[in-house]
């Protein structure tokens, strides 16, 4: 008995110590990984830790000549002036609006590609196709949208030429709100679709060649290899992606809806982050600004659980 009681004591000790002396261990082993990774440490403390303590402005009314700790704290009334603003159903309309349907565009379009890219045997072309796709990743945003201005301009842009050859008006899209969500969505897609069909096919070349082999000898067509094979590999791979997806959906990009955003489509096109900007930098409302981008934060930090736990009870895959 005393013999069991020592070894369950020692097998209890093992696991709670199990994490420790693994990591210790693996130092040991590997210390120049880890000295490399050394400066992505600091590098992420002081860029993504250190800022949090800016976070105390949305409970303060911001005095520079008093700094962060002594300006008046007004508790939550940054968060009740942004909550009974006239505009606040339209930022969060028009901030949900984009990212919905660049949710239901650009989520299944690379994982639609990658299935049909996994069942092309022709190498080369496969290849040119991964190559063209994935280009556009590497183009940076001010570029995309200079280039969609360019193609969407009424007097040369190559889609109002095509309008006039039909026999149809020139449509100054730039300037029409009912547009900006589109032409958002469509070049979003275009320039990311690449990258994600890259993840998603990385994902199918684990899958063993054997089952194919099996699913041809018993007859499988090829929707049901998709639906029976490929499908259920990139399974955790999708899981993890839209559980990202869904937790980052309150944040547009800023810097895109930025650039394409004009006095003519602000209707559409003004958004939560690109209202902080402008009440929290240009109009140096640094409280409410920084009450705004806490109440963005929040409800993408809630939304990431509530889909975490949600995938976790449905698939059995998870973040964590």
């Amino acid at each position: 008995m005393k013999s069991s009681a020592s070894a369950n004591t020692i097998k209890y000790n093992t696991k709670k110590g199990n994490y420790f002396q693994r990591l210790f261990n693996d130092i040991k082993v590997n210390p120049g990984l880890y000295l490399m990774s050394i400066p992505t440490f600091i590098l992420i403390i002081v860029f993504c830790y250190f800022p949090m303590y800016g976070i105390i402005l949305a409970f303060k009314y911001y005095d520079s000549s008093l700094g962060i700790l002594n300006s008046p704290n007004v508790g939550f009334e940054n968060f009740q002036r942004f909550f009974s603003s006239y505009y606040f159903s339209q930022y969060i309309g028009n901030t949900l609006i984009i990212s919905l349907v660049s949710l239901a565009v650009g989520f299944p379009l690379p994982i639609i590609l990658a299935l049909m890219l996994n069942s092309i045997r022709n190498g080369r072309f496969k290849k040119i196709f991964q190559m063209t796709s994935y280009i556009p990743n590497f183009i940076s945003t001010v570029v995309i949208v200079a280039m969609v201005i360019s193609f969407l301009n009424p007097a040369s842009g190559i889609v109002n030429t095509f309008l006039r050859w039909f026999g149809k008006d020139p449509v100054n899209f730039m300037t029409e709100p009912s547009y900006f969500v589109a032409i958002f969505v469509i070049s979003g897609v275009w320039q990311s679709m690449g990258w994600g069909t890259i993840i998603y096919t990385s994902a199918l070349s684990g899958v063993d060649t054997q089952l194919y082999d099996a699913a041809k000898i018993d007859g499988a067509n090829k929707l049901q290899v998709v639906l029976h094979i490929d499908l259920p590999t990139i399974l955790p791979t999708v899981v993890v992606c839209l559980i990202l997806a869904v937790g980052g959906i309150m944040s547009v990009g800023f810097e895109k809806v930025y650039l394409m955003q004009n006095p003519l489509n602000i209707e559409a096109s003004q958004v939560i982050s690109t209202y902080t900007y402008q009440v929290g930098l240009i109009d140096a409302d640094y409280g409410f600004g920084t009450a705004v981008g806490l109440f963005n934060s929040i409800i993408n930090f809630i939304l990431l659980v509530i889909v975490n736990i949600t995938a976790r009870k449905a698939t059995g895959h998870s973040i964590w």
